[in-house]
């Protein structure tokens, strides 16, 4: 590196180092405002779940292109005496179960995706029923009771 660069470099950085905090606690958030903590958007989850679903079903299909003509092949290799048959029937064997084990996080993906939306759901209805006073408005008095 020529000096040149080098102090390209160091006013690069001493430009950054304004954004830069270190050995420092973000500041703390109250529950008036400010981004909150955890976000659910539930049309995101339904997406991400959808996409989820939509991988696993077009990975089972071309994983399983091959398949029976891989098998078909080690067999007759095995059966011409070849070592290379039984070879291809643990690759093809090895493969079946590689290919369901992606196949089945995929769909573990999706269905935690739709559970964790129906429970915000639940969350969501629960939290609003509880806070209202007996007229149906907000209870502050409630609000009030969760930030002490």
């Amino acid at each position: 590196m020529a000096w040149d660069e080098w102090e390209q470099a160091k006013a690069r950085t001493s430009e950054q180092s304004q954004y830069m905090q270190l050995n420092q606690l973000a500041p703390e958030r109250g529950g008036g405002g400010g981004d909150a903590d955890l976000v659910v958007h539930d049309n995101v989850l339904g997406a991400l779940g959808n996409l989820a679903y939509a991988l696993r079903q077009r990975f089972s299909t071309a994983a399983d292109h091959a398949r029976p003509t891989t098998f078909d092949a080690s067999i007759e290799l095995f059966n011409d005496g070849l070592d290379m048959g039984s070879a291809l029937t643990e690759l093809h064997d090895s493969w079946n179960t590689k290919t369901g084990t992606l196949k089945e996080a995929c769909a573990h993906i999706s269905n935690h995706l739709d559970y964790s939306r129906a429970e915000h759901a639940k969350d969501e209805v629960k939290i609003a029923t509880t806070m209202r006073d007996a007229g149906g408005d907000l209870s502050v008095s409630r609000i009030n009771d969760y930030f002490k």
